[in-house]
């Protein structure tokens, strides 16, 4: 059997209903790790459930079999791919005595093997390709992001501490309010504390009012710059950022077709040229006759 021709093992493992079953199994596993959640399911339907965990092993600790057997007579070439690394760890894992209980939790991060199937869609490629493309420049983003989540929130110390305490009663504390108000969560109560004082608008705890104070300019200014760089400002820039990378990852998947598109027309021209010198041969093979 030569190299190029898989053995009938490589053509069952490469088939699309052999992953389809195995994709089935994965979300069987998550399902019964879900439903072990539930004391009183366990308490009525424990065993069964025990079983088809023990069936999905079985099922598992098979498919790494038979992807060994697929790449026969190098059957450890199974190990170059970290995906098989992967599996092969967790179903081992599964089969150990006392490591059964953690295994099954494990088991969750095989549906991360449904990911393969965005190599069959360009247009989740080319959406996945730029999330990780971009990762670089969202991490800057990020870092620019906290720099002024702390200049707010030492700000928010001194401005708005005596006044309102449990938002901005010290660093860590602002740090999680200006956090919160990122999500547009609560915002506008943080701002009527420090626009009206607490004590016309109350604290979520009122005995830490104990030096009202409005400020309704300085809590606008502060506020709504905080929420429109915050929010808008850096929201579009990780928009930016991802279309510009999407733009990129698109014209490299169109680089890397473009050779095999000249091939093929290369190729349409040499056939072309082969009928060509074909009708010739049969012109003058008729004329002889």
């Amino acid at each position: 059997m030569s190299a190029s021709t898989p053995n009938p093992l490589g053509r069952l493992v490469a088939s699309a209903a052999f992953n389809r079953f195995v994709t089935a199994v994965i979300v069987l596993a998550a399902v019964l790790v879900g439903l072990e959640t539930y004391p009183s399911l366990m308490a009525r339907y424990g065993p069964t459930l025990h079983l088809l965990n023990n069936l999905v092993l079985a099922i598992f600790a098979l498919e790494v079999l038979l992807r060994m057997g697929a790449l026969w007579p190098r059957p450890l070439r199974y190990f170059l791919d970290g995906w098989n690394v992967f599996d092969f760890l967790i179903v081992v894992g599964s089969l150990l005595p006392g490591l059964g209980a953690y295994a099954v939790a494990a088991r969750l991060l095989r549906l991360l093997r449904v990911l393969r199937l965005i190599r069959t869609l360009p247009d989740l490629q080319i959406i996945l390709g730029a999330l990780l493309r971009s990762i670089p420049s969202i991490g800057y983003v990020l870092l620019l992001m906290l720099l002024l989540l702390y200049v707010y929130a030492v700000a928010g110390v001194f401005l708005f501490g005596a006044n309102d305490p449990f938002h901005f009663g010290n660093l860590h504390t602002a740090l999680l309010t200006l956090f919160s108000i990122l999500t547009l969560e609560g915002w506008v109560d943080v701002l009527r504390v420090q626009y009206f004082g607490c004590e016309r608008f109350e604290l979520p705890d009122p005995a830490l009012c104990v030096q009202p104070q409005a400020q309704p300019l300085v809590a606008v200014v502060y506020m709504v710059s905080f929420v429109l760089l915050g929010t808008l400002v850096f929201l579009n820039l990780l928009v930016g950022i991802i279309v510009n990378s999407m733009d990129e990852m698109r014209k490299s998947l169109q680089e890397r077709k473009a050779p095999s598109s000249d091939l093929e027309a290369r190729l349409a021209e040499v056939q072309a040229k082969l009928r060509e010198a074909q009708a010739l041969l049969d012109n003058l093979a008729g004329r002889r006759g």
